[in-house]
């Protein structure tokens, strides 16, 4: 795991495919939306762009959003959501970008694939200025 500019990311693997996980804080959901085009153009050719964000105080449910960007339903963005939500922060973006290594990793694979880079970059966002 790396932490640049205000941000993180970790990348990893997992049956061949690679999953680079990239987390910023983002205050705002304009903000928000133009971190994950910031990352959907630092990996133009990932098969998957998947996403969750709390863009207010954790306790505020209106200003969420989360993708699967392709993937099976509830695979790819409720698990990152859900990590971002067991960190206790707000006003914060996660992007999992995926290269697809040819293997199909199955509904559970695919959560713990999601999972495993956000909560290990949330683990570290505690220590963040401001």
């Amino acid at each position: 795991m790396v932490r640049t500019g205000g941000g993180s990311h970790a990348d990893g693997g997992n049956q061949k495919s690679r999953f680079i996980t990239l987390l910023s804080p983002t205050q705002g959901i304009d903000a928000a939306k133009a971190y994950i085009l910031q990352c959907r153009r630092q990996h133009p050719t990932a098969a998957h762009h998947c996403l969750a964000y709390i863009a207010g105080p954790p306790s505020d449910s209106r200003l969420r959003g989360l993708s699967e960007d392709g993937e099976p339903s509830g695979t790819a963005g409720k698990p990152i959501l859900a990590q971002l939500d067991r960190s206790g922060l707000g006003e914060i973006t996660a992007v999992v970008v995926r290269y697809y290594g040819g293997i199909q990793l199955g509904t559970g694979g695919l959560v713990k694939a999601y999972s495993a880079g956000v909560s290990c970059c949330a683990a570290i966002t505690h220590s963040w200025p401001g």
